[in-house]
Order: C-alpha cells, then sequence, then structure tokens
C-alpha cells in the first residue's frame, strides 16, 4: 500500500497541486448556477451605479464641474462611477449644504453596497476554490474500494444503474471519460468524475485507481479497452476487472491484459436478437433478466446459515449456479448437490411490487 501511495505520488508529483483537484469532479450541489450569480450581482451594481447617477444628476446645481460649471448627465455618470469606486479625482464636487447631505446619507451607504458587491463576488470564488480543493483532499483520504467506471457512455451509464439499483452508494462510483461535459453530467448524477485519457496511468491515478475494489472498462474502442485494462493491472493487481468489447476475436486478448470478466458487446446483442427472432418470449425474458430492477433479477448472494448443507432446489429462490471458491458451478453440476457455508448462490429473484 505505501509503494502504490510513493508512486501516486511521484505521479502526479510534475503538475501543480490544483491541476489533480481540476480534474476531479466531485458531485453537484444544489444552489444557482455560477454563471446566474455573477449576472444577478452584475445587475445589482448596475442598478447602485444608475440610481447614485440619476441623484446627482436631479440635484446637479448642488454640484460643481471644474472643467465646464454644472455637471450634465454624462459627468454625473462618471462622478457616480469615481465615488463608488473610491477612486475621488475631485473635478467634481459637492459644493451645496443638500448635495453634501445627500453624499452623506445616500452615496456613502451605496458605496459600501457597491464595494461589498464586489470585493464579495471575487471572495465566493476564491472561497469556492478552495473548498473544492479541500472536498477533493478529503474524498481522497476516505475513498476505497470503490468502483471506477471507464467511459460514461451507454455502457457505462447503464452499468452505474445496474449498480445503484444493487444498493451501491453513489459516493462509491467514479466515472473516468476524456471529456469534461461527460464527467460534469455524471456529476450532476451524484458521482465523482474525473477528466481525462484512462489509458495514462495519472489519469488513473486521480480516480484512485490502486485503492479500487472494481473497475469496469466501457470504452468505445477495443484496443483503448485492451490498454486501459492494462494500465489498470499495471496499478492493481487484486481489483476486479470488467471489460466490454465489441468483437469476439478481441475478447482473449482482454483477458491476456488482466481482465477478469470479459463481456462482448455486439455478439451478446446479435445471440438476443436471434433468440428473439426464434421465440419472441424467451428474448422477453432474456431481455427482463438482463434489465435490473423489473421483473425478475439475477443476483449473486452468500448462502445463507439455513440453506447450508441443504440442496440448491430446497432454497426460497430458483438457484442457477454455485460459486465455491473461484469455480462456477451448474446447478445440475454433482459437485452442487449440497451447499457449503462459504459458497455464494447465483439466484432469479422476483422484484418486489412497488
Amino acid at each position: 500500500m505505501g509503494a502504490r501511495a510513493g508512486h501516486r505520488d511521484r505521479m502526479l508529483g510534475g503538475m501543480s497541486k490544483a491541476e489533480p483537484e481540476r480534474r476531479v469532479v466531485l458531485p453537484a450541489r444544489p444552489g444557482r448556477p455560477p454563471l446566474r450569480q455573477v449576472g444577478l450581482r452584475l445587475a445589482v451594481a448596475l442598478g447602485v451605479l444608475l440610481v447614485t447617477t440619476l441623484i446627482v444628476w436631479v440635484d446637479r446645481k448642488g454640484y460643481h464641474d471644474s472643467a465646464d460649471g454644472v455637471p450634465n448627465l454624462l459627468d454625473s455618470a462618471y462622478y457616480a462611477t469615481v465615488t463608488l469606486s473610491t477612486t475621488g479625482y475631485g473635478d467634481i464636487t459637492p459644493v451645496s449644504a443638500g448635495a453634501r447631505l445627500t453624499n452623506i446619507l445616500v452615496i456613502t451607504p451605496l458605496r459600501v453596497v457597491f464595494l461589498i458587491i464586489l470585493v464579495g463576488t471575487t471572495l465566493e470564488v476564491l472561497a469556492e476554490r478552495t473548498r473544492q480543493q479541500w472536498r477533493t483532499k478529503r474524498w481522497r483520504a476516505a475513498v476505497h474500494e470503490h468502483v471506477v467506471i471507464v467511459g460514461y457512455g451507454t455502457k457505462g451509464r447503464s452499468a452505474v444503474q445496474t449498480l445503484l439499483g444493487q444498493g451501491l452508494a453513489r459516493d462509491s462510483i467514479v466515472v473516468v471519460d476524456p471529456q469534461r461535459r461527460v464527467v460534469e453530467q455524471a456529476a450532476l448524477d451524484g458521482l465523482v468524475g474525473v477528466v481525462g485519457d484512462a489509458t495514462r496511468t495519472d489519469t488513473l491515478l486521480r480516480a484512485e485507481v490502486p485503492r479500487a475494489g472494481q473497475v469496469v472498462v466501457a470504452a468505445e474502442r477495443d484496443d483503448t479497452a485492451v490498454l486501459v485494462t492494462l494500465t489498470v493491472r499495471q496499478l492493481n493487481k487484486a481489483a476486479t476487472v470488467v471489460a466490454a468489447v465489441r468483437e469476439d476475436e478481441n475478447a482473449p486478448l482482454l483477458r491476456q491484459s488482466g481482465a477478469d470478466v470479459v463481456v462482448t458487446s455486439s455478439s451478446s446483442a446479435g445471440r438476443l436478437l436471434g433468440l428473439s427472432m426464434l421465440s419472441p418470449n424467451a428474448g422477453a425474458v432474456m431481455e427482463d433478466l438482463l434489465t435490473y430492477g423489473r421483473g425478475l433479477n439475477v443476483v449473486e448472494r452468500p448462502v445463507t446459515h439455513a440453506e447450508a448443507g441443504r440442496s440448491p432446489r430446497e432454497c426460497a429462490d430458483l438457484v442457477v449456479a454455485v460459486v465455491r471458491g473461484r469455480r462456477i458451478l451448474n446447478f445440475a453440476d454433482p459437485e452442487a448437490e449440497v451447499l457449503n457455508s462459504t459458497d455464494r448462490v447465483i439466484t432469479i429473484q422476483r422484484v418486489p411490487a412497488a
């Protein structure tokens, strides 16, 4: 673990401290969009400037312009601008008692409001940046045994929905994608996102892959999936890696690269289409099984204390396979006639009606 941390620190040492945090997008918090907040403050500041200009112009006879006597509307706007910004060149000054009283009671409070808006906006931007860096550091310190999803396209989003349906917490999922808009969408979905090329070690280090428990490789290209899998295995030997490929001929290459499970998306879709053509009802059942949270679900769970020592046929759920160590035993396998307490069973369960 210490060697992994040291390797990660060396990889991140070549970039500025703010760079990893900038590329990590944490789940979005509810609130007004930043541009809307800035726009609202700008409108208030312009309103204060306009009000001050009108006050000076209405009482223009109480002011003296060293250039041409009584200030006009443009002079009033100029005086309001330099006064609110505390510049005060002194070329236009209040000379009457009423104008000076107005400056004390009205224009000075407006000047304070104007400065609060400008300084407050600057401080909030700086505070938000600091808060973002603090949240990122706290997330890095806490994340462990999480799931990394490489690619947030159709396959990646479907994988996330299935994981969430099985009860996995959103803060335990990290999405890696090269497109910032995609990662920002993942953040809006309540997930942590990392912007970058997942074939590069520094990108996977930002996603804390060395401490991940599972990695799903859902890249758009098969060659990208191979490179990502190799890089993941270089950083984490123990994580379960599930990779998707388009072509059957690339599946052995993914397994050699270190993937524990390889899913061929095009072949799987083709087999489902063929099955649906021969038997629409069987195709509908398979689609139901593949869609988590509706109708029937395929679930892997541990053997309960009451089920240990009994036949899989005596379980309340329909058992289709038994996982014993690293082996998967078909329900008809003689070795699976009696369940051990350390076994896991793959069952088909009915989803309770909402």
